[in-house]
């Protein structure tokens, strides 16, 4: 296995993996970087220059919201979804899914296989 996945790969699908992390909880910038890290067991490696203007165009397209805070002890920008980016985010996913199992279907027969031991 590849230690990360190709950026080609990513492009198309980094709106639904930062919609993701924040359907459970507010997020802010960091947390969103390590959580898609931790959850790709390592693959998706979002650096900061990529994250923030993928935030500010979810924001801008009301997909998200931002709110600053500082009860963690330092002042941070949170994230969270809005009603129309769970909408997106539930059609996304299933698009996503069946785009998946298309793949997968297609290429099922290239896929390296282990050989067989003995």
């Amino acid at each position: 296995m590849t230690e990360k996945f190709e950026s080609d790969l990513l492009r198309g699908s980094l709106d639904l993996m930062v919609l993701s992390v924040l359907a459970d909880e507010s997020q802010y910038g960091y947390s969103i970087q390590k959580r898609l890290n931790v959850a790709s067991l390592g693959k998706v490696k979002l650096p900061a220059g990529t994250l923030y203007p993928l935030l500010h165009r979810l924001e801008s397209d009301k997909l998200i919201k931002s709110k600053w805070d500082d009860s963690t002890g330092r002042k941070r920008k949170w994230y969270e979804l809005t009603a129309k980016g769970k909408k997106r985010l539930s059609a996304q996913a299933s698009q996503w899914q069946q785009y998946a199992a298309c793949m997968t279907s297609l290429i099922g027969n290239f896929v390296s296989k282990p050989e067989p031991s003995g």
